[in-house]
């Protein structure tokens, strides 16, 4: 299944960092989501991208946006990862059933395991209003979720 732009967004229930679950559909009605997908902690692009982010956070969650990453690493993985790089933003473990997130969204590579870079932003009513796909070794632009973020 692919995700489009107009879709109501899958929702799913993962761990955080921290061992709490956390649900898209809490966020429903409160605020915009930032949906990244990343393909797996500790590797280069996946910490550049996720540490541009971290150092423009007022822009990736305030009162009206929450950024959520998702990879398909193991909860205790992304806890080190978020703790080595100084993430306070959600890192959500899709590891079991693995991948079912990105499944959702059309980002699994089925071939590696891994969830492509794939990019949802989610508005308060919880439809998709933008999204990127890029293939693994592919950063994305964080300057484009900006523009679509600030014409919400």
């Amino acid at each position: 299944m692919t995700v489009e732009i107009g879709d109501q967004a899958p929702d799913f229930a993962l761990p955080d960092q921290h061992r709490q679950t956390v649900r898209l559909s809490d966020l429903r009605g409160r605020k915009n989501v930032v949906v990244v997908f990343f393909p797996m902690a500790f590797t280069g692009v996946c910490t550049g991208e996720l540490c541009t982010i971290r150092d423009e956070i007022a822009d990736f969650d305030s009162d009206d946006v929450q950024t959520l990453a998702i990879s398909c690493d193991a909860g205790p993985s992304l806890a080190r990862f978020a703790a080595e790089q100084d993430y306070t933003f959600p890192l959500l473990s899709d590891f079991w059933p693995h991948g079912a997130a990105a499944s959702a969204y059309g980002v699994l590579d089925e071939g590696s395991g891994l969830a492509m870079r794939g990019t949802f932003i989610v508005d308060k009513a919880g439809k998709v209003v933008w999204k990127v796909v890029n293939g693994i070794p592919d950063a994305r632009d964080a300057d484009e979720y900006r523009k679509v973020l600030a014409s919400l």
